[in-house]
């Protein structure tokens, strides 16, 4: 019933459209989201949703990372390692959705020039174009968008020793940080997502973009100690990883044409 309930758009529309209209630019606007927009924040949940099983090894070293660095105590008791393992998800998705303030920043810049209807129809095809680059990565047909993630590897080389700095962990705060700076880690498809973002043509939505693609990321990372063998087999499979990749690139065909989506808002 709630995996249900987030696949749904309408949850969408009722979840974030009180964030946005909370933004004095935005008091004037209508209280519904329009369909394109409500579908970017459905179309980076699933991204988030099937890009943690290729992210899996990864989310899960640090996570390790962060629960070996806690007290035995805390470690044996679920009850006691769940508020860490939350508070870091926490920082780890606020990151995602400054990343998100910040592009749309970026995006309403660069595009100015070229008119509001050229610069974002430009975005929705380059973000389309990076999106199935994804979607073939992840069904193992694309390797090389790997190096997408060296994007990122300039800034990370400054914030990887504060991050460290906040190991071992000893308190809530602690983990919030930790999970703020390590949401910074160069991710390949953490960037698509961003370029998924950057098309919503508003700041606000695009944070809140991120944000619905950090949820989505949430039942991988999660799974970390719980259902970790499941999760791992899933990723592990050719046929599955083949769905995943082919889904994401039907979403980067839904990005660049939203009206092809078969589900419309009334």
């Amino acid at each position: 019933m709630i995996f249900e309930q987030l696949l749904n758009p309408q949850f969408w529309n009722e979840l974030l459209s009180p964030l946005v209209n909370a933004v004095p630019e935005h008091a004037h606007h209508s209280r519904t989201l329009t369909s394109e927009f409500t579908h970017s924040y459905f179309v980076a949940f699933i991204m988030g949703l099937f890009s943690s099983m290729h992210c899996l090894g990864m989310c899960g070293s640090i996570i390790g990372t962060l629960t070996l660095s806690l007290d035995t105590h805390i470690r044996q008791q679920k009850a006691r390692l769940m508020p860490y393992v939350f508070t870091y998800n926490v920082g780890r998705i606020s990151s995602y959705a400054l990343a998100g303030l910040l592009v749309g920043l970026i995006e309403s810049i660069l595009t100015t020039p070229l008119g509001e209807g050229h610069g974002h129809r430009y975005l929705q095809i380059f973000s389309a174009i990076i999106m199935a680059g994804a979607g073939l990565h992840i069904a193992g047909l694309f390797p090389r968008f790997a190096y997408l993630e060296k994007i990122g590897i300039a800034l990370w080389r400054t914030l990887q020793p504060i991050a460290h700095r906040f190991i071992p962990v000893k308190t809530l705060s602690q983990s919030l940080f930790f999970g703020m700076i390590w949401g910074w880690l160069p991710c390949g498809l953490v960037y698509t997502a961003l370029a998924l973002a950057a098309t919503t043509g508003d700041i606000a939505r695009s944070g809140l973009t991120m944000l619905a693609f950090g949820i989505g990321t949430l039942p991988a990372v999660f799974s970390v100690g719980i259902i970790t063998s499941l999760m791992t087999r899933l990723a592990r499979m050719k046929v599955f990883r083949l769905f995943a990749g082919l889904l994401l690139i039907v979403l980067a065909a839904f990005a660049v044409q939203p009206e092809l989506i078969p589900l419309k808002m009334h």
